[in-house]
């Protein structure tokens, strides 16, 4: 289709060539691609074709680079594979829907510091759609995960459009002000508050609509290379409601946090609030919130999970001795003894744990 404002009608990628009929042998016969036009007849000097979405323009002319052509299948005997046209271009295949391949975490502690003048000024990045994020596990744990801290300084529609994402595990928690998302198959805008979570599933197409003043979120993903796909053909909502709907295995959950119960946690004095995310995943991750009631003043402990991530959400804590307050966030590796102690009254933590189902032992 033209572009409305530029009113282009097609690309090209171009491409030099000494001998045209050699070249379109190989294009045509050996890659699949189709003549469109060739000229001038009694000594051709370009050569059009198109294939696999791309269309080559070989000139005799040109004097610019060879270039790599990329071309993606399905089939395990060309993928890795090259090979080399005779005007140079090198052709290269690669699967076209490569696994999602999630490493193993590396055993790390990780403290991050909201307030950390020494790196005040590189904290915060821009990312995709204008949104400002921080991260939170700079190491990615040997790529395992990104844990992002995103903020939406200013109020109002958001430059956002209709995506998805190939991961493993992908959510939203709601730390201050508020966001309007619409997500596939499940009706209108979906709004989250303080306390709040979404569960992205796998490749549920979704779209981020309008955000308060002074938004932010915190949002952890596996692995940390994980591919954003734009979705041109999708407008949302769609006219489909399927709540019961899995994607990848994984159901959406929007966590709605007025009115949930608090229940008693795994460290005595502490209640927890359940982001209802375990069950959501098939024991993928496990994700709650934690505060305490009767919290002794100190507790030593270690556990096993392979990767637990912890933001504090309010209130203040120290742990192994150093001071948290909310917008610190900290990854405790297994089998580590560690101390938390001094909980304010007001404390709040948010936990993630990849997977569920693990072991605490308080020492």
């Amino acid at each position: 289709m033209a572009n409305p404002v530029l009113d282009i009608q097609a690309a090209e990628i171009i491409l030099p060539c000494s001998d045209i009929a050699e070249s379109l042998e190989f294009f045509n016969d050996k890659l699949g691609f189709k003549l469109q036009t060739i000229f001038p007849s009694d000594d051709p000097q370009i050569a059009v074709l198109m294939g696999h979405g791309i269309t080559v323009r070989l000139a005799r002319q040109y004097d610019g680079e060879a270039g790599t052509i990329r071309l993606l299948s399905n089939d395990p005997d060309l993928i890795g594979t090259h090979m080399t046209a005779p005007n140079g271009t090198e052709i290269v295949f690669n699967n076209a829907n490569p696994p999602l391949v999630v490493p193993p975490p590396t055993s790390e502690l990780v403290i991050s510091k909201l307030h950390d003048e020494s790196r005040n000024r590189e904290q915060w990045t821009v990312g995709r759609a204008g949104m400002k994020y921080r991260d939170l596990i700079p190491s990615r744990l040997g790529g395992h995960v990104i844990a992002s801290h995103i903020a939406i300084p200013n109020a109002g529609p958001v430059g956002d459009y209709v995506h998805y994402h190939k991961v493993h595990f992908q959510m939203i928690f709601c730390f201050k002000g508020w966001v309007d998302v619409l997500y596939e198959d499940n009706g209108g805008l979906r709004k989250i508050t303080p306390g709040d979570c979404f569960l992205q599933p796998p490749q549920i197409r979704h779209r981020v609509m309008e955000a308060s003043d002074g938004l932010e979120v915190v949002e952890v993903s596996i692995p940390s290379a994980h591919m954003t796909f734009p979705d041109h053909n999708m407008d949302l909502p769609n006219p489909q409601v399927q709540p019961d709907r899995t994607y990848g295995g994984q159901k959406f959950v929007h966590h709605v946090a007025e009115g949930k119960p608090w229940m008693p946690w795994r460290l005595d004095g502490f209640e927890a609030r359940d982001i209802e995310i375990n069950e959501a995943t098939n024991g993928v991750a496990d994700v709650k919130v934690s505060r305490p009631v009767s919290a002794p003043k100190s507790i030593k402990l270690k556990h096993d999970c392979p990767m637990l991530f912890n933001f504090v959400l309010a209130g203040t804590m120290q742990l192994d001795g150093k001071d948290l307050e909310a917008g610190d966030s900290y990854v405790m590796p297994p089998n580590r003894e560690h101390t938390m102690s001094d909980f304010s009254d007001d404390f709040q933590l948010l936990e993630v744990a990849v997977p569920a189902g693990f072991k605490t032992t308080v020492l």
